[in-house]
């Protein structure tokens, strides 16, 4: 058994930790809210859909069987602008950045969730939820022809946020063109504009609004009540708080009992201020771009895994600062796991919860999956290793990474990392020129190999099976 502590969770509805109770005994029913396919994910999205891909891998690490549902979002006011100023269609359009989200993700080492239901899929679910609050008279036509939800007659509306009606009322204004009753309330099926995808309603031709697609479909796979409903901290309002008075005004029962939000990502600029990533202020990094650096830095491969080092560093409800710097020095940090783990060899049993280092990493993840306190654990493991070479701890250290899917890289791979410069095939010739040179006495050629190899980043390591490298 791994952990025989309670499992706490932080919940965002509650704001304190909670001890973990599924609805259904071994089985945990999760949703986290994906993207708006209309262009490529941001490090931010990377941030949110890493710290929910650690949360699953725990959950099954402690032996419960997940259904981890992320919805796409493929109807949207973003997707129609930008399908037609590229002049393609908006199924063109979001295939196309469906395929790009789902690279990125597994990039990141994220696994693929159970289900990943598209929302132009879902019309006929959504149609019967609508029609169920407009029965309940929570919902109403508006006079230009959308459905609106009516959030004075939803009970509690606000318990998520913390924003109460008269806060919400002092900020709302009805825009121009707008068939609301209140300014609080928001659009359920949106009534169709030329040019605009739309289906058959019983109001008419129509688009659903962002937030009933994830009531409908969350409750296709997961029921009216499940465990865990997650996604960045930008959804808690009014993304999140729409879904429970929708869910729970059609079902009449607790939507989700545990409520669990990243926090924010910031860009550190030069003066040392931190900004919101954001395209106007040029600060905007996607996975890709950044993926494409840090391999360009640290060598084919590796940079994904130091992206995902860095961001498992902070734990996942805390801010979390972003710059090359900061990524440089997680690079650092990586390296000295790995260089533990170089020729280095587990005794190939199973990792042993019972031993200190892994009962106090488990420690860490029960206690609303703590990974910066569990990583921790991982270095004091490494100190060990180098001073043992214990093959128990290099498994131990192996096998925990292997839980936060790092450190599963080959050693020496990971090590070598990116080469600029020389490549390798000129690397091996320069090792064997040495070699060459130390039997002939020519010490002095065969420090000036090492030293130029060390001006180009790259370290020879003499052992007693011959001599290796690494960058530096």
């Amino acid at each position: 058994m791994i952990s025989t502590n309670p499992l706490m969770i932080y919940s965002t509805l509650s704001r304190r930790k909670e001890v973990f109770k599924p609805v259904h005994e071994g089985r945990v029913g999760m949703y986290v809210c994906g993207v708006t396919v209309y262009d490529y994910c941001h490090i931010g999205h990377g941030r949110t859909f890493v710290a929910f891909d650690v949360i699953r891998r725990w959950l099954e690490a402690r032996g419960y069987q997940v259904t981890f549902v992320r919805n796409v979002t493929d109807v949207d006011d973003k997707i129609i602008r930008r399908a037609a100023e590229r002049g393609i269609s908006t199924l063109e359009l979001t295939r196309e950045f469906t395929a790009a989200m789902q690279q990125d993700m597994a990039s990141l080492g994220c696994l693929p969730p159970t289900y990943e239901p598209h929302a132009t899929d879902f019309i006929p679910q959504m149609l019967d939820l609508i029609r169920t609050l407009q029965d309940k008279g929570l919902a109403y036509v508006g006079s230009d022809g959308d459905v609106d939800f009516a959030v004075r007659r939803f009970p509690g509306y606000g318990k998520l946020s913390g924003k109460s009606l008269d806060d919400l009322q002092a900020g709302a204004r009805i825009g121009i063109g707008q068939g609301k009753r209140d300014p609080l309330d928001f659009v359920l099926w949106k009534k169709a504009k030329p040019g605009e995808p739309h289906w058959p309603s019983p109001w008419g031709e129509g688009r659903p609004g962002w937030h009933i697609e994830c009531s409908a479909m969350s409750c296709h796979y997961l029921g009216k009540t499940f465990d865990i409903h997650g996604g960045g901290p930008d959804l808690i309002f009014p993304h999140h708080e729409n879904e429970i008075a929708q869910s729970e005004g059609a079902n009449g029962v607790r939507f989700a009992n545990y409520w669990m939000h990243s926090g924010p990502l910031r860009v550190r600029a030069a003066d040392g201020t931190e900004q919101k990533m954001s395209k106007s202020l040029h600060n905007f990094w996607t996975i890709r771009d950044a993926l494409s650096e840090t391999d360009g830095k640290f060598g084919a491969g590796n940079g994904a895994e130091v992206l995902r080092f860095f961001l498992l560093r902070t734990q996942y409800r805390s801010p979390i600062s972003f710059n090359t710097g900061l990524i440089v020095d997680a690079h650092k940090a990586l390296t000295r796991l790995y260089e533990a783990l170089d020729g280095a060899q587990g005794d190939g049993r199973p990792l042993d919860w019972e031993e200190k280092h892994a009962a106090a990493f488990a420690r860490a993840m029960d206690d609303d999956f703590n990974t910066p306190v569990a990583i921790a654990q991982l270095f004091e493991l490494a100190t060990e290793i180098n001073r043992t070479k214990d093959p128990a701890l290099v498994r131990q250290l192996k096998g925990l990474g292997g839980v936060l899917n790092i450190l599963q890289r080959d050693p020496a791979v990971f090590l070598k990392g990116a080469v600029k410069g020389l490549d390798e095939e000129e690397i091996n010739r320069l090792i064997k020129e040495r070699s060459d040179c130390k039997k002939s006495r020519n010490f002095a050629r065969a420090d000036e190999i090492r030293a130029q190899c060390l001006a180009q980043g790259i370290v020879l390591l003499d052992t007693p099976q011959g001599t290796t490298w690494r960058r530096s």
